[in-house]
């Protein structure tokens, strides 16, 4: 029993190790600085806070579909709202590096999944690793790896 908690010991100083690497990598310092631009872009912060504000009349809205008197209105002005967001230079760069960092970590779950076995299922909400897992559908399901435990 003592040395299963010498070994997760280990594995956790090991794990702390890792995530000390991903917060002193150039993804991470990319992340925080593009953050922190966001964050003191006014004219940023008052346009998701705007979008914010729209996306509860959205909800609103959707509760009662195209019945409600003002859906056309409101689903064109989140249309145009969303895109005014997205195409703002430092919304954009925000998105940019947060999808790198994901990536990145999207990459190493994969590698410590692979590396304890071949069948372990690691969610990481991306496709493309998501089709190197090798199960698809998802054990149970018959997927693309024909397992059906």
């Amino acid at each position: 029993m003592m040395i299963a908690t010498l070994e997760r010991l280990e594995l956790m100083n090991q794990a702390e190790e890792l995530a000390k690497m991903i917060l002193q990598s150039e993804l991470a310092e990319e992340y925080r600085r593009c953050y922190y631009k966001l964050k003191q872009d006014k004219e940023a912060q008052a346009m998701i806070q705007r979008f914010v504000k729209l996306k509860e009349k959205y909800e609103e809205v959707q509760r009662f579909g195209k019945y409600h008197p003002d859906y056309h209105d409101v689903m064109k002005e989140v249309r145009e709202v969303k895109r005014a967001l997205d195409l703002h230079e430092h919304v954009a760069a925000f998105k940019k590096a947060e999808n790198a960092l994901q990536s990145l970590l999207d990459e190493i779950s994969v590698l410590i999944g692979k590396a304890v076995s071949e069948q372990i299922k690691v969610p990481t909400g991306n496709p493309y690793f998501d089709s190197l897992a090798g199960c698809s559908g998802g054990c149970g399901t018959g997927g693309s790896c024909g397992c059906r435990t």
